[in-house]
């Protein structure tokens, strides 16, 4: 099977859909590779470290002929649609919910597309899950970023001019960018806490020391089948949102990383909760993309609040190509080798994973999205 890696042309990407070691590995099972000049530069792999392990090198021109599989990691812009082959595959981040348009210029090229977003959470598809793995990243970039943006230290220093109380963290939301968010934090030095709605949080907050917050607002029925948070009625909302203002007062870092596959990010932090915040807080919004979990959130941008800075930054493990771009890659080819069958693309329709991350077969869009 011949697969194509092209260059990301989405502003500020610098990840690559498989690494040299990848490509390499999926050469050696019999498939040919071939990367777009310049594909994975950005992300510290030359060229001359893919032609090392067999794949080939080509230029934009012939990057899609005779392609039967196409990795990238963000979505295609409507050019990079145009040099798709047709009855090609496509295999991405796709952000279906908020793509349509997308979609359907993908089945009017009779694109079959599969959304790497949606590769389900079982356990024969942990390998494959691109979200955890770039969570894991966005959760230790944002404790970084957070770290930077503070008046103060993070850790306690004991110096000559006296001693230097530890800030405090504060994490909402322990999924798996919240979970290394805490672990990050506590390895710098900060006095960390977190909150979360589902039931097994807890125990994981814990055992990476941090203390948990609003216990009694954890509800067995707050999870979905699928390990998300599911979306919580007004009144636990309402009392969410009163757990959480108490704390926020007692902290100097909040790391939000609260999201509902498919909707908006949950409004945990009030505009108003902001305004009794301490003087130089900081709050660094993981769910911007998708919303906000706080009200004065805006995607991209840094936002001042009288002395709390909100910052919502967007595609943070861009910002970590190398090793954001390892993890991905691995992920990639793991499913490259589940969808593979005696060297072809074999997609099983009745295969859990595959008809899952299925969003345009057959010249149809076939999930729901926005219109």
């Amino acid at each position: 099977m011949r697969i194509a890696v092209p260059l990301e042309s989405a502003a500020g990407e610098h990840r690559v859909a498989l690494t040299p070691d990848s490509a390499g590995r999926l050469v050696k099972g019999g498939h040919d590779v071939r990367i777009q000049a310049g594909a994975g530069t950005r992300a510290g792999f030359p060229d001359s470290a893919y032609e090392s392990v067999g794949a080939t090198v080509v230029d934009g021109a012939s990057l899609y002929a005779d392609v039967a599989l196409v990795c990238r990691v963000q979505p295609p812009t409507p050019a990079d649609v145009a040099r798709l082959p047709e009855g090609c595959t496509l295999l991405a981040l796709l952000a279906p919910s908020r793509n349509g348009p997308l979609l359907a210029t993908l089945a009017s090229r009779n694109v079959t597309a599969l959304a790497l977003e949606q590769v389900p959470r079982i356990t024969r598809a942990q390998s494959m899950d691109v979200l955890s793995s770039q969570s894991t990243v966005a959760g230790y970039k944002a404790v970084l970023v957070g770290a930077s943006a503070l008046p103060k230290f993070l850790p306690m220093l004991t110096t000559a001019a006296g001693n230097v109380s530890p800030a405090r963290v504060f994490v909402i939301g322990a999924g798996v960018a919240g979970l290394q968010a805490i672990a990050t934090a506590r390895r710098l030095g900060g006095v960390v806490s977190a909150f979360d709605v589902r039931p097994a949080a807890r125990e994981q907050v814990q055992s990476l020391g941090a203390t948990f917050v609003a216990a009694e607002l954890v509800g067995a029925d707050a999870q979905t089948a699928g390990g998300y948070a599911r979306a919580q009625s007004d009144d636990e909302a309402r009392r969410t949102r009163d757990a959480l203002a108490a704390h926020l007062k007692e902290v100097d870092l909040v790391i939000t990383t609260a999201q509902i596959p498919g909707r908006p990010a949950p409004r945990l932090v009030t505009a108003e909760m902001v305004t009794h915040m301490r003087p130089g807080a900081v709050i660094i919004d993981l769910a911007a993309e998708s919303g906000g979990n706080c009200e004065l959130t805006i995607a991209g941008e840094t936002v001042r609040s009288g002395s709390v800075t909100i910052l919502g930054p967007v595609d943070l493990p861009a910002t970590v190509p190398y090793h954001a771009s390892q993890m991905f890659g691995k992920n990639v080819l793991a499913l490259v080798t589940h969808l593979s069958h005696e060297g072809a693309l074999h997609l099983d329709r009745n295969d859990e994973i595959t008809s899952a991350m299925t969003v345009v077969r057959d010249g149809q869009v076939v999930v729901p999205h926005p219109k």
